[in-house]
């Protein structure tokens, strides 16, 4: 919408964000089936703008689980609505940890990889996971 572009009529990007956020949010509730919040954003490369006008649609999944803890993977497509043609522009890791009532982390499902490709998201995640929790190590020994 006219809102959500700048003048160059490109969606912002704190919009897609936002989007990439809630979508992410909404996958992670729905594996744990407990309200989850937001930990951790990876690098977030706009590959391309994405156009005023343009359909954008976001495809997420739950890639790996730790106890609390969960890796949500969420590509951003945009489709030009008169050709149909689809752009890959964006794709992003969120961190996500579940809570109880009093907001403390609880434990959650597993979630089993079973075809090919979610075997290869899930060592993806958990290679993502040791760095992200290496980095974190170094940080408080700093």
């Amino acid at each position: 919408m006219p809102q959500h572009a700048n003048n160059l009529g490109h969606v912002f990007g704190g919009v897609i964000l936002s989007l990439l956020d809630r979508v992410a949010a909404v996958a992670a509730i729905r594996h744990a089936r407990k309200n989850c919040v937001t930990v951790s954003v990876d690098r977030v490369d706009f590959r391309e703008p994405i156009q005023l006008g343009d359909l954008v649609i976001l495809k997420a999944s739950v890639n790996y689980v730790g106890r609390s803890s969960m890796e949500v993977g969420v590509r951003v497509e945009a489709e030009d609505l008169a050709t149909g043609a689809r752009r890959h522009t964006n794709s992003c890791y969120l961190t996500f940890v579940a809570i109880d009532p009093d907001h403390r982390p609880i434990e959650i499902p597993q979630v089993v990889p079973e075809t090919q490709e979610e075997k290869r998201r899930y060592a993806a995640a958990q290679e993502r996971r040791r760095r992200r929790l290496e980095e974190r190590n170094s940080e408080l020994r700093g």
